[in-house]
């Protein structure tokens, strides 16, 4: 892969992670947001690149899947993160999981799946946009 192609993958994995921040801080209020998502995306596209083209020639049967499942638990140890149990109530999961999700879609960039990266960013949005304008509108009591 040259500079020219993976530059371009490094920048859809920015825009999609803009677009999934953008719904987070913006619309939803959240803390974590444009920066935060864009970064998780491009980096975990960025290692994914690195471990598809950087040691998959460099040594014989290097086992090239271990910096994916290295993101999958980074990310999660990030996310832990941002989960606060606040007297009985607990804050921070959608965030924590959309972090996660947003890995996922970097990754998909990495190995080349862009179709699959774009419908999962849709997905995403919607069920981060639309399912929660929906609970809010008709499954939270009214206080």
């Amino acid at each position: 892969m040259g500079f020219l192609e993976a530059s371009k993958l490094l920048f859809l994995a920015i825009v999609l992670g803009l677009l999934i921040g953008f719904e987070r801080e913006y619309l939803a209020k959240k803390s974590a947001g444009t920066r935060t998502y864009a970064l998780v995306c491009f980096g975990s596209c960025f290692f994914t690149l690195i471990s598809k083209y950087g040691f998959s020639g460099l040594i014989s049967g290097a086992d090239v899947s271990r910096i994916a499942a290295s993101i999958v638990v980074g990310i999660g140890f990030l996310g832990a993160g941002v989960i606060i149990l606040h007297k009985d109530k607990v804050y921070g999961l959608t965030t924590a999981a959309s972090l996660w999700a947003s890995a996922a879609i970097g990754m998909s960039i990495g190995v080349g799946w862009l179709e699959l990266a774009l419908l999962g960013t849709f997905l995403m949005i919607f069920v981060l946009g639309a399912v929660g304008v929906f609970e809010y509108l008709f499954l939270k009591p009214k206080k």
